[in-house]
Parts: C-alpha cells; structure tokens; sequence
C-alpha cells in the first residue's frame, strides 16, 4: 500500500431517500480531502434514493461521488459484490461500508481506516458489543442483542476466533484482501457479511475490531431474523466440512497443494512401504506430485525423482531432483525422460479422460523390470454407497467423491482396467479411511476409530477399503527383485 493509500467509501443504499442525504452530511469535513472516491450503490430502489445521492455529488463540498442504480435488486450481499468488484476495477486501496440508513456513525470513518493506513491489518470491523452496555443505551432492542450474542459465541467456538461481534455492518477492508477471497462466490443476502469474515479467518488475515456507537432509529429492517440465524449456522457448518473435505461451497477456497496423507494405513504410507522394499538408487517418476511431499520422502530413501504435474506448487523443485510441468490429458511430454525404474501415479487416473492410454504411455517409460505404484480411490466404499443409497450423490472437496474426479474405479474395474492396459498385479493392498487428514491427533477416540475402520478394512476390503494401492509389472517383464527374496 502506498503512503497516500487511495480511500473508497461504498454507500450501499435501498429505498433511503429519507436518510441518504443527512448520512452523507455526516461524513466529517476533516476527512473528506482523504477520500478518493464515494460510490453510492441503489440496489433498485422503489423511491428516489438516486436523485438524492447525485444531489449531493453534484454540491461543490463533497469528494468525488459516483451514484450508480442498479437496474435490478442485487440484494444486500450482491450489492456490496458490485461495489467491491468497482473498488478494484478503480484502483482503490481501503474501501469502507457504509450503510445509507444512517445506522451506523460516518463520524467514525476516520477510526475505522486508520488501522490499514498503518498496515496493522486486513480489515477493521466496528463494534457495538466491545463496550458494555452501549448497544442498550443505542436503543438495540433485547431481543437483537441477544440474538447477536449467542450467534457471535457459537461463531467464535466453531472458528476458532475472539471477535466482540460477527454482525455488524460496519467495515473497512484492504482492498488486496478482497482480492485474496472469493468474495464473488458469497451469498447475495444477508449473511454475505458472515460469509466475508469466514473467508478472511480460512485465509489467515488480520482483523481489528474497534468500539462504534450504536444507533437505531426509524429505519426499515429488511432482514428476517429466524432465516438469517438459520444460515449463519448452515454457512459455519458448510465452512466446517469443507474444511474437512466434504461439500463444495464455492465460497471457500481450495487449495492448490494436494495433501500428503500421513499417518499408518494411508495411501501414501502404503506406496511408501512398498517403495521400502526396493533395492536403493533406483531412478522414480512421481505423476501428480503436487508440493512434492511424497516425492521428498522417497529422494531421502535413496532415490532419484523426476515429478510431475500440471501445476507447479511452491517448493516441489527444492522436493525433486527434477520437476516438469505438464498435463497428463496432453499426454506424458519427451523431457520427462524414460527408463524409469518405478513410477508412481498416487491419485491419479480417476482424474483423467482415458486413464487406459495413460496408463499404456507409463508403461512405454519403464526400464526393464521396472513397476508401477498406483493408488486409487474405492467407489465402492460405503461412504459413496450411502450417499447413492439415499439419494445424495454429489461431489466433496476432496476424497472419493473429489469434484475433479472424472472416473470411479471398484476392486473390479480397477484391475480389469490395468490388465487390459498390459500389466500384471504383483501386489495390491487397500487402504483404511484417512483419520489422520480428517481429524490431526492421536487421541483415544482417533486409535479405536482407526483400529475399527481396520479390522472391517481386512474383513471386506470392497466395502471398507478407502482406496486400493497396487504395485503393478508388464506382462511378460521381471520385476525388481525384491530385498531378502
């Protein structure tokens, strides 16, 4: 942010030719040379809220003003996306939400900025709850202080944060921080403002509360309080299983890094194992190495790896010996090289379109006696079966139900599917539920979960297997000789 940042106040304004104007007034003298632009946003107002705002951008006292009708009701959260989208198409640095009702002191302005002029923070919420009594002597009726309270408590348990108030209109973001989050994807109605701090915690910035007055007047309520709890709680559950994997809420970020799965009984711990049976110094291919995690352990075993992806994560060429960027759909590119000793393809065929060409392109790379360590996710695994039993079949975040998967794979078609490819099955081995991605820990609960999920896992695989790791040969070809056989 530059020294002099460029400061945007985002009026957002429905039906509030009453109030409009005096709140506009309001905004101190003293500041206004500050201000870089005004943008008063009439979500379609019924009255002439629009006259108004140029009425007062036409006076010869006020910062430049741009009054913009839209020609459809947005909505409470539309209407602020609108106006984000115009704080970064326009250049600013600090954009401020204000409401045109007047309920919330512009005298404040020059507090609510301050903190991101001094670079202390991401965004500065103001509160009416961090001094004691002040929403009630504001006129804030019982019935909303309470409310506001048991929902900024559940809020702050489920996230993890200490905020004096999760509900207030008033606030002033860093205009790089709105580009960091995918404000765009957020709900048009009124928990946008809950959705908005959600994103901001999941992306670690830094948010400042500070004291605001409390004002309640004659202003119309639009918000219906039963429904907007009811989705307060629906996006902090939506929130929280998307972090664990599940839904895909556009809302919340994915990450790009592809997660190493640690812990006993994973699929990478699997190929791991059996990579622990090879001789030393063998020449590896890792596809779809993501961050290079799994590639990092395998270099410390000995080995030489080659990884690749389609995206280059940060990190993944100090994790391999060499990294080549390229999509498997495109197929596998020369500069990969071949007479690779074993390639690893952890999580990666139910990606792709024709996973059977992939696979016969693998196989033309392979030295003689080389093998291939694949892993897959197992479509028949109860979680899947549930969800179709029910009638709930969609797709996660990440896991057997991954939004990018194209393909689903049982025991079955999966080893019909390399055979047909030209290979033999030299070991195949299925994998219990991933505890240790879902839920970090090593508590009593996490063991005995684990120790079930493993023994159903050696009872029925096809049922209880997460995935099936196999360490696979071409027809006809000798495998590597295995250490102590």
């Amino acid at each position: 942010m530059s020294p002099a940042p460029r400061i945007g106040i985002m009026v957002v304004a429905y039906n509030a030719t009453s109030t409009l104007e005096k709140t506009l007034d309001r905004i101190p003298a003293s500041f206004r040379d500050q201000i870089a632009e005004v943008i008063v946003l009439d979500d379609a107002s019924n009255d002439d809220t629009v006259g108004y705002g140029q009425s007062w951008a036409r006076r010869g006292d006020t910062p430049k003003t741009l009054v913009i009708r839209h020609t459809k009701n947005l909505g409470y959260g539309g209407n602020q996306k609108a106006g984000y989208q115009l704080a970064i198409e326009r250049g600013l640095d600090i954009v401020v939400l204000l409401h045109g009702d007047g309920q919330y002191a512009p005298e404040m302005l020059p507090e609510m900025v301050a903190p991101l002029v001094r670079g202390e923070c991401d965004a500065v919420f103001g509160s009416r709850m961090m001094t004691k009594g002040a929403a009630r002597r504001g006129g804030m009726p019982l019935y909303k202080r309470l409310g506001n309270r048991i929902l900024t408590t559940f809020e702050n348990w489920m996230l993890g944060t200490s905020l004096t108030e999760f509900h207030s209109g008033y606030r002033a973001y860093s205009v790089q921080a709105l580009k960091d989050i995918p404000f765009p994807h957020n709900t048009n109605d009124f928990d946008f403002d809950t959705q908005i701090i959600i994103q901001l915690v999941h992306a670690g910035k830094r948010i400042v509360e500070i004291p605001i007055p409390t004002y309640y007047g004659d202003e119309i309520c639009y918000v219906n309080g039963m429904r907007y709890a009811r989705d307060i709680f629906l996006d902090v559950f939506a929130y929280k299983m998307a972090a664990k994997g599940f839904g895909t809420a556009q809302w919340i970020d994915s990450p790009d890094e592809y997660h190493f799965k640690d812990g006993d009984g994973t699929s990478h711990a699997v190929i791991l194992e059996m990579m622990s049976k090879l001789p030393s110094g063998l020449k590896v291919l890792d596809i779809g190495c993501s961050g290079g995690r799994l590639a990092d352990f395998i270099r410390k075993s000995g080995h030489h790896v080659t990884g690749m992806d389609f995206v280059e994560i940060p990190g993944v060429r100090e994790r391999t010996d060499n990294f080549v960027k390229a999509d498997l759909v495109n197929g596998i590119p020369p500069e990969v090289g071949s007479g690779f000793d074993v390639i690893i393809a952890g999580d990666v065929i139910e990606h792709l379109p024709r996973p059977g060409q992939t696979l016969r392109e693998i196989e033309q790379l392979l030295s003689r006696g080389g093998q291939v360590i694949l892993s897959v996710p197992n479509f028949g695994h109860w979680y899947p079966r549930t969800r179709v039993l029910f009638g709930a079949f969609g797709y996660d975040r990440r896991g057997i139900l991954d939004d990018t998967h194209l393909r689903f794979f049982t025991r079955r078609t999966l080893r019909r599917l390399v055979i047909r490819a030209g290979f033999d099955i030299l070991e195949q081995r299925p994998t219990g539920l991933p505890l240790g991605v879902v839920s970090p820990g090593d508590g009593w609960k996490i063991r005995t979960i684990r120790w079930l999920d493993s023994l159903l896992v050696g009872l029925r695989p096809t049922l209880f297997g997460y995935q099936f790791v196999m360490r696979l040969t071409p027809h006809s070809e000798e495998a590597l000789v295995v250490e102590g056989e």
